[in-house]
């Protein structure tokens, strides 16, 4: 559109995408007004200072990705904007015209212009990977640890390990997206997921802990910082984390299962566990999800699929607000049979993900949630399960918006735009590309499409037209 729009008024034409999944599908944009020699300013967010080069969630460097795509690439700070922005325009203009790229790091938009930058600060400290001595100590002081699992535990499927440990070691428990189903929802020490909904509540938890322990945590799902207190962390994975910005960072690296030997130089029994506040957070954290179930909103589909559905149904999701309530609130109860993206967080993935599962557990029920949003994008891809006969079910949360992008303009206090994407019925058929559409505007009628899908054995789309004003309730403020 930026490119076509170069063309007709033979001015710059201007786009923007967000980090990482963002960058990567604008770039056949940027591409195509390379060769075809349009003007176009490209800019895309992109980490701030103290975060550049980070392993952190949807992070690659914008600046090698657009360099053969563009005429230029830039980032621009404080001190260069004007002149960034100058050379931008005339480099995208001197023949041969084309793209040229700048980068807005996250955090420049509120700040004024200077004329000397600041060098980022930094008060973590980096202690020595694998000095056990330093590590013993701090497992041996620590009353009151709390255990963070995340995406390494989960693709080494260390549940029986973390389970056996838990039964000698009892200390609160924190999971990443990406680690849901490690460990059982009602387990004792299970407190909740991180970043997605309500995790707000999880601070009560953590808040007055005295040793973040990592273990399998790769920050690229969600950095330490976004959370924890200042206090040490003892990081436990196969690669080494970069330095923090707050709290004393100590590592230990090697294969999975020497972590355990080391864990369990800890005093057995000898920490301030207290279960009573763990239930009483998930107690909470219920009540509120449970209370949004009494009209046709997500929470009351999302609460169907799970009581209509059977235990060991492998279920993807796709990105959008009604993820942060499948990742807190589905019940994997043990089980590692909830398929997310959360290091990268390209909309799109629910429909392809849930083929993947079906092609590779034929017997198994799959099912993918999905917002209209991320199945527009992929929507074709529905040919695909019935040109092979994949039985999956795709249940569509049709709310006729981008709602996490609107939910976001509103923490800004933004005008709402852009975010509508239709009026009236999504599909207005009760077929799409061949594939039968059930459509259920209630909760009588989605428990009656979820039972009808599950009887028949090729793709079935349920409709879900929801009204989306839970989210603005459950989804977690980060700004």
């Amino acid at each position: 559109m930026a490119d076509v729009t170069a063309r007709l008024t033979g001015s710059p034409g201007a786009c923007h995408s967000t980090f990482g999944p963002g960058a990567t599908n604008i770039s056949t944009g940027v591409g195509g007004a390379l060769l075809d020699r349009s003007p176009v300013i490209v800019f895309t967010s992109e980490m701030n200072d103290q975060m550049l080069g980070r392993t952190t969630q949807m992070n690659i460097s914008h600046q090698k990705l657009f360099e053969p795509l563009t005429k230029s690439t830039f980032r621009i700070n404080p001190v260069n904007a004007a002149q960034v922005i100058e050379s931008a325009i005339e480099i995208c203009r001197k023949e041969y015209p084309g793209p040229v790229h700048i980068g807005l790091p996250s955090d420049v938009a509120g700040k004024e212009f200077v004329d000397t930058a600041e060098s980022p600060q930094s008060g973590a400290t980096q202690k020595t990977e694998n000095d056990i001595t330093g590590i013993e100590m701090l497992l041996k002081s620590s009353r009151k640890p709390v255990l963070a699992i995340g995406l390494t535990a989960a693709r080494f499927c260390l549940s029986d390990k973390i389970l056996s440990f838990l039964s000698e070691y009892k200390m609160p428990v924190v999971v990443t997206p990406m680690a849901k189903g490690l460990i059982p929802e009602d387990h004792h020490c299970y407190a909740g997921e991180l970043f997605h909904a309500l995790s707000d509540y999880l601070e009560d938890v953590h808040a007055e802990c005295d040793l973040v322990i990592g273990l399998g945590y790769d920050p690229v799902e969600f950095n330490y910082e976004s959370w924890i207190p200042e206090v040490p962390v003892l990081h436990f994975n196969t690669s080494p984390t970069e330095e923090l910005s707050k709290g004393e960072l100590t590592q230990f690296i090697s294969e999975p299962d020497r972590w355990f030997d080391i864990l369990r130089k800890m005093n057995s029994g000898a920490t301030d566990f207290d279960p009573v506040l763990i239930e009483n957070v998930k107690s909470e954290m219920l009540s509120v999800f449970s209370g949004f179930t009494n009209h046709f909103g997500p929470a009351a589909a999302l609460k169907i699929l799970q009581e209509e559905l059977p235990e060991n149904v492998i279920l993807t999701a796709d990105v959008g607000s009604h993820l942060h309530l499948t990742g807190q609130f589905w019940q994997c109860k043990g089980r590692q049979n909830l398929i997310i993206t959360n290091g990268w967080s390209g909309m799109g993935f629910g429909l392809p993900a849930a083929l993947a599962a079906q092609i590779n557990k034929r017997d198994a029920t799959v099912v993918c949630i999905t917002g209209d949003g991320g199945f527009l994008m992929m929507a074709g891809e529905m040919i695909t399960a019935r040109r092979y006969n994949l039985p999956v079910i795709t249940v569509v949360f049709s709310d006729g918006e981008l709602n996490l992008i609107k939910v976001k303009q509103s923490w800004k206090n933004l005008p709402l735009y852009a975010t509508q994407l239709y009026h009236g019925d999504l599909f207005g058929s009760d077929t799409f590309l061949g594939v039968k559409v059930i459509t259920a505007s209630s909760s009588e009628m989605m428990k009656k499409a979820v039972i009808e899908a599950l009887s028949v054995n090729e793709p079935v789309i349920i409709n879900a037209v929801i009204e989306p004003e839970d989210y603005n309730w459950l989804v977690v403020k980060r700004l």
